[in-house]
């Protein structure tokens, strides 16, 4: 037994060295895969260099003919002229302000006139006019940041470490924000006023939000009574303490008449407290007061350019706006890239038509 225990052991290390030499054979074939992808990207990257350098003039040609077109589309095309409103939503509308414009959008997309002008009670000539409606949310960057930090706020600390602004910026819809521009887009310079109140006016005389908007202010308007009579009861018994320390001083008692204020150890004197519940008091019922006027509105006009409108020659190109020359040259001028390239992959595909 004791020989066949040294030929055990060797047989163990053969198979840890084979092991170990499996393991790097595994790691040397991974990096040579992932040398290999970069080798392959830069290979590519020198191949689009170099083909570019050969079409450079054809595509600057393309750039310069998009200018061109671009230039004699805008003079000869027709105007587009574009009204907004920007709105602040009191209530949960959004959803509801949503689904109102996808259906006047689709009135229109389906040239159905008459609903068009019943529904929004416009002229003929102003419904044949609009080309399309718009609503987008109505707020900046730093405003989602905020919006997802009030946000966290409102969560348990584990789980708020869990949550990324990505993730809630995917899972926040566009109408749940509070100002919403709606915009009207026309062949005309028309005054969209009436179609904007319509929109409105639409919204605030739902009877839901309405219901809601009286029990909102009718629980409000009772909070700012009850602190209006907290208030009066307040200034009453500041008034009464304030006359008994005006009596103690008259009869020279001097330890009721002093009012000590310490902020280290928090002491006061009754009167102080009273002068500062006075004043919370007074803080809540401003507070209540704007609840109530912010209220009084289930959505309201903040800002508006609906006069007459403005020319909209803009051109969406990957969600910016630019002006058509800059747009038509970056058209062509892709398009005869992608045609460039699709020539030369059908050479390089020729080459094996004879292997088939």
């Amino acid at each position: 037994m004791s020989k066949d225990l040294p030929q055990s052991q060797q047989s163990e290390e053969i198979d840890l060295g084979q092991l170990f030499k499996l393991i790097g054979n595994a790691f040397n074939n991974l990096f040579r895969f992932i040398g290999s992808i970069f080798n392959k990207l830069f290979l590519a990257f020198v191949w689009l260099v170099f083909f570019v350098k050969k079409h450079v003039l054809k595509l600057v040609i393309a750039g310069v003919a998009g200018v061109v077109l671009g230039m004699v589309l805008e003079k000869t095309s027709e105007p587009v002229y574009k009204s907004y409103i920007t709105l602040k939503q009191n209530y949960d509308t959004g959803e509801n302000l949503y689904n109102a414009i996808g259906y006047y959008k689709s009135l229109v997309k389906q040239e159905d006139i008459s609903t068009l002008e019943n529904v929004l009670g416009i002229r003929t000539v102003e419904a044949e006019s609009i080309l399309d409606f718009q609503i987008e949310p109505a707020i900046s960057e730093n405003q989602k940041i905020k919006e997802f930090d009030d946000y966290l706020q409102t969560l348990d600390t584990a789980l708020a470490k869990t949550v990324e602004y990505k993730t809630f910026l995917k899972n926040t819809n566009d109408y749940s924000h509070q100002y919403q521009q709606i915009t009207i887009k026309a062949k005309e310079r028309n005054n969209f006023k009436t179609v904007f109140d319509r929109i409105i006016n639409n919204i605030n005389s739902n009877a839901y939000f309405k219901r809601e908007q009286e029990k909102d202010l009718k629980e409000l308007k009772q909070q700012a009574l009850a602190v209006s009579a907290s208030l009066i009861k307040s200034d009453t018994l500041l008034a009464v303490y304030q006359k008994a320390i005006v009596k103690s001083a008259e009869n020279n008692n001097d330890f009721q008449a002093q009012i000590t204020i310490e902020r280290g150890n928090k002491s006061s004197t009754k009167e102080f407290d009273l002068y500062t519940k006075d004043l919370e008091l007074r803080q809540e019922l401003v507070e209540i007061q704007r609840k109530i006027d912010d209220k009084e509105h289930i959505i309201e006009i903040t800002s508006s350019k609906q006069d007459s409108g403005t020319i909209d020659d803009k051109k969406e190109f990957f969600g910016k706006s630019i002006s058509p020359k800059k747009y038509y040259a970056l058209i062509l001028t892709m398009l005869t890239f992608i045609a460039l390239l699709a020539i030369n992959f059908i050479k390089f595909l020729e080459g094996y038509k004879d292997k088939i």
